[in-house]
């Protein structure tokens, strides 16, 4: 039995920070133009990244982690827009599939479907994202507990679902309900919208590689989109980051 390797990917610095001071063993290695940190959190091996903005740069990170660091399994935190019925600043969204909002290469293909793979949709590892959602909601119970939920934002309420990424950040309620109803119409339906996590799941199934993810609700994607949205980071989403993933690495599996 060997121990397998976990990324731990981070949209944002602020979510890594409090993962970072944790970790074991800290060491610092750059690549692909990127920051890693290799590592121990709770005995296990893990790299800490940050995935930048975009399909693009999240793809290259993917990469990298896989190719150079022997990642075996990646999960991914980050904040995002609800898009769907009752998803609320404050909520936490875990995802079950990815979609690519902006993705069209019709005629040749049907809107939304991934050239030459013939599906739209590409589906999180079953097993991780149970655990990461058995994860998720100890986590935030964990920190009503520890904050007060009147401290918190919003509901906390935990939703599991599809999320859409694309290479625009939504920041306009009518530009939101456009996009949510376009893909409804199409049968896929949104809970939230971001950047990056179709392209790492896409990676993850092109590797065969086990991916999670979950995403703290910052904003409606709609015109408050940037409001108070660095305090929103520091003061609900870091928190909900490390508390989860904590809770998260704490139940993995040590070897296979």
């Amino acid at each position: 039995m060997r121990p397998v390797t976990t990324a731990i990917l981070s949209a944002l610095a602020e979510e890594q920070q409090g993962l970072l001071e944790r970790l074991q063993r800290p060491q610092r290695v750059q690549r692909a133009g990127r920051e890693f940190w290799q590592g121990e959190l709770h005995g296990q091996p893990v790299v800490l990244a940050l995935s930048r903005i975009g399909k693009v740069a999240a793809a290259t990170t993917a990469t990298t982690l896989i190719e150079a660091f022997g990642a075996q399994r990646l999960v991914f935190t980050g904040v995002a827009g609800g898009v769907g019925p009752g998803v609320q600043v404050g909520d936490v969204v875990v995802a079950d599939e990815f979609v690519q909002h902006d993705m069209d290469a019709s005629p040749l293909f049907p809107r939304y479907q991934i050239p030459l793979y013939g599906r739209e949709r590409f589906a999180v590892d079953a097993t991780l994202s149970a655990l990461l959602l058995r994860a998720t909601h100890a986590g935030v119970t964990a920190l009503q507990a520890d904050l007060g939920a009147e401290n918190l934002a919003g509901s906390q309420a935990v939703h599991q679902g599809l999320i859409a990424s694309g290479d625009r950040f939504v920041s306009a309620a009518e530009e939101a309900r456009l996009l949510h109803a376009a893909l409804s119409d199409a049968g896929h339906p949104p809970l939230a919208v971001e950047m990056e996590g179709a392209a790492v799941a896409q990676v993850c199934h092109d590797y065969g590689i086990p991916f999670a993810a979950m995403r703290t609700i910052s904003d409606r994607a709609d015109d408050t989109a940037h409001v108070d949205f660095p305090k929103f980071v520091r003061d609900v989403a870091s928190r909900y980051a490390l508390a989860i993933i904590d809770e998260f690495v704490r139940q993995l599996p040590e070897s296979h």
